[in-house]
């Protein structure tokens, strides 16, 4: 092969990376940027607190869900071909977002959404795979993605504040229009179609039932705070995910080529990673979208504000991983993984406290804390599950891994927001008595939900005065309670991956099945 036709064999793999990387970049930006826009959502549909977990839930359901049959779509039917379905329908659900005038619109509207971009993720990592076949240039390519996906965690918001100051919160979906429009032109023009001539069928049964056992379990956890743990609707809705589940694990232990290999899990090693992955995403990545909530509605920061907020946390998430790929040569992969966690549950301590003590500058320097121990586990978690199980069921393991992430920043968002309005209508029920004012229908509501002018404007102006510093401490007391929440389940995860690592029993004896 000449040197020109090495050259321009490289130029087109760099074109196909960059192609590639964007729409996966496309996925975070919107997540991000939707984490900063909340508050101002829930102002201008006038809706809940429960609404808003919906705004971030749908999404992730239908995406986390979704994943893992979307991947074996892409390979039966066609890479390129889901990739351009997987824009154009994320780019539709974009618009349906954008021109929603009621929170059931949007939500609906977001789990769309998150079906698109489902299917644009999987195609296009699969895409990186497929083109990238050296064992050098794939790692090459690999660390590009994952600095195209940590320059958007950082960017995100505060483009999310940027459009929110200047065009309103609708554009922060308008935008993503025009950015699909030239993605699938790319595509087109970049991408040349591939598939795996023997992908196996879907298992229409397994995602069905996972899809419907996550569906009832968020739902049980966002009505938890408004109609009690213990009410006849949480309590149905919790069975009734735990009898999906059930089901789910029995169809897939009668499989003879499962989506989900229930085998790996008598691994303790496997588990420990497993956890120490879902425990990332739920104690560190999910606060993407919780932290907004805080200098917003705690702070008073102004959207654009709030995304120059959370530089601390973002800049830290995109550095960390480089000190983790250093000390991964220094450490075991259990060690790490517990390092990470710890750094995480102290960050979510340090924050808490400054919370408490209305300290914003120690809130910030938490952030940075916080971020540094996502970065140290954001691509270690990865390796160490990719590291527990035989080569031949590396494929099902990296679903796991990404199901697993996704579905701890679901069930984090959602038990996590529950504790946040559990917590803050206790400490506003609390204040309210102690002042002896009477809490008006609806009040809590509003409050929980960060719409502190619509709640305030229920009573009269000399009683607004007074009351004002008391919800905004409620408030903070409540989001407190909940970072500290988030420290113990981050600690105890620790503790649980450094007890995995210890038993000896490994999972090279499920290749021998």
């Amino acid at each position: 092969m000449s040197t020109a036709t090495i050259a321009l064999d490289h130029r087109h793999l760099n074109r196909v990376l960059l192609v590639a990387s964007t729409g996966c970049a496309l996925t975070v930006i919107d997540t991000n940027i939707v984490g900063v826009m909340l508050p101002t959502i829930a102002k201008g549909l006038h809706a809940s607190f429960a609404d808003m977990e919906w705004v971030i839930g749908a999404y992730v359901l239908s995406f986390s869900s979704l994943l893992l049959p979307a991947g074996s779509l892409a390979d039966k039917f066609g890479r390129r071909r889901l990739f351009l379905g997987g824009i154009l329908l994320f780019a539709l659900a974009s618009l349906a977002c954008g021109m929603a005038t009621s929170v059931l619109a949007l939500n609906i509207a977001r789990a769309v959404q998150g079906i698109g971009s489902a299917f644009l993720l999987a195609p296009a990592l699969a895409i990186i795979a497929h083109s990238f076949r050296d064992t050098q240039a794939r790692n090459r390519a690999w660390a590009i993605w994952g600095g195209v996906m940590g320059l958007t965690m950082v960017l995100a918001p505060l483009a999310g504040g940027v459009i929110s100051t200047l065009l309103g919160w609708r554009w922060t979906f308008f935008v993503n229009i025009p950015i699909c429009a030239l993605l699938m032109l790319a595509v087109t023009r970049h991408i040349e179609e591939s598939r795996h001539e023997h992908a196996g069928k879907l298992d229409l049964p397994g995602i069905a039932l996972f899809i419907a056992g996550m569906f009832c379990l968020t739902w049980a956890l966002i009505l938890a705070p408004q109609h009690g743990w213990l009410s006849r609707e949480v309590v149905g809705r919790l069975c009734l995910g735990a009898l999906w589940f059930g089901l789910f694990i029995r169809v897939e232990s009668g499989k003879s080529r499962p989506m989900l290999n229930l085998q790996l899990f008598r691994s303790f090693p496997f588990i420990g990673a497993v956890l120490a992955m879902f425990a990332y995403a739920a104690t560190a990545q999910v606060m993407t979208s919780l932290l907004p909530l805080l200098l917003q509605n705690v702070e008073g920061m102004t959207p654009l504000m709030a995304g120059a907020g959370m530089l601390p946390f973002a800049l830290a998430m995109l550095l960390f991983p480089v000190v983790a790929r250093w000390l991964g040569k220094r450490l075991h992969a259990p060690t790490l993984l517990a390092l990470g966690l710890v750094t995480v549950s102290f960050g979510n301590m340090v924050i808490a406290t400054a919370v408490f003590h209305h300290h914003l500058l120690l809130s910030l320097a938490g952030m940075a804390i916080l971020g540094s121990g996502g970065g140290l586990l954001n691509g270690e978690t990865q390796k160490a599950i990719m590291a527990t199980v035989p080569p031949q069921q590396a494929g099902m393991a990296s679903g796991i891994s990404t199901t697993a992430r996704f579905s701890g920043i679901l069930l984090g968002f959602a038990t996590l927001g529950a504790i946040l309005a559990a917590s803050t209508q206790w400490h506003l029920q609390s204040a309210m008595l102690h002042a002896q004012l009477t809490l008006q229908p609806g009040f809590s509501a509003k409050v929980i939900a960060g719409d502190f002018s619509h709640a305030l404007a229920m009573y009269d102006a000399a009683h607004q005065v007074s009351l004002q510093p008391l919800v905004i401490t409620s408030y903070a007391d409540g989001f407190a309670s909940m970072l500290l929440c988030a420290a113990a389940f981050a600690l105890f995860s620790a503790i649980v991956v450094l007890y995995s690592a210890r038993k000896t029993r490994q999972p090279t004896t499920l290749s021998q099945r």
